[in-house]
């Protein structure tokens, strides 16, 4: 039995529609504390809707929300941005904005007008940027660095907000191969070292399966499967939610997802 203390987040038969289309239909979920989690399922299934609805970009129209044992309604957006940092898809790129000032942006909800820049705030950026290996950048345009480097600023950015949780919206999209993997790379070390909890929304199954210690897979507006990678991405638990042939493998230790192809459904 799973005590309070180890829900990070708890998501209660959430309805959101947009005019007659109805995306969630009573999804209600718990994400563990010190999990990764990622959002499964087919394009439109309410992957992105759910997460916005968790960091209170969107309001459901019925269920609730509860993050770190308090109601996501009691939260003002300071105490709110101290417990979750939320990256979005797609970032305004800042044409005339170094790293680290980006970085820097980060430190907004212990930052007054008053104040300005604290001692503090200068040390939390400097140890950021050094766990996501972009001190060397901290002076280059943002405008100016590759897609890998400037996902891993973006990060060091939430970072800098010293967050309990950290959700990520497709962090991997537009990436090559290489800069995807030192991206999940990231999270899963932040995760491991810094006991972030940290919630993902991923189209990459392999990426899923791979980094996450729990998958949470919507269907229908519902969350139908939850649970551990193997557990959850079985061969007849793809075929019915993506209508794809796989085989679900151990390669050095890790689960491994082979697609064969389109499923047959000429002998349903």
């Amino acid at each position: 039995m799973m005590s309070t203390n180890d829900i990070a987040i708890k998501i209660s038969d959430i309805h959101v529609s947009f005019g007659n289309h109805h995306v969630l239909r009573g999804a209600s979920g718990i994400i563990r504390r010190g999990s990764i989690v990622t959002f499964l399922g087919r394009n439109g299934c309410g992957k992105s809707t759910l997460l916005k609805t968790v960091t209170g970009n969107l309001k459901p129209q019925q269920g609730s929300i509860e993050i770190d044992g308090r109601p996501l309604s009691s939260y003002s957006s300071d105490e709110m941005a101290r417990v979750v940092a939320f990256l979005p898809q797609f970032h305004d790129v800042p044409k005339d904005m170094t790293a680290e000032e980006l970085v820097s942006c980060g430190r907004y909800p212990y930052q007054h007008w008053w104040s300005g820049v604290s001692t503090r705030d200068r040390e939390v950026v400097a140890e950021v940027m050094k766990k996501t290996n972009t001190t060397h950048l901290k002076d280059r345009l943002v405008a100016s660095l590759s897609g890998g480097e400037r996902q891993r600023v973006w990060i060091a950015m939430a970072l800098a907000q010293e967050p309990k949780i950290l959700i990520l919206d497709e962090p991997t999209t537009y990436l090559d191969v290489c800069h995807q993997l030192e991206v999940m790379e990231l999270v899963s070390r932040l995760n491991r070292e810094e006991n972030l909890t940290v919630v993902m929304v991923l189209h990459e199954i392999n990426q899923a399966v791979r980094y996450s210690t729990d998958l949470l897979v919507l269907e229908n507006g519902i969350i139908q499967r939850h649970g551990p990678p193997m557990e959850v991405m079985t061969h007849e638990a793809i075929a019915e939610v993506f209508d794809v042939d796989a085989d679900v493998e151990m390669r050095k230790g890790r689960p491994m997802i082979c697609i064969n192809g389109l499923l047959d459904k000429s002998h349903t």
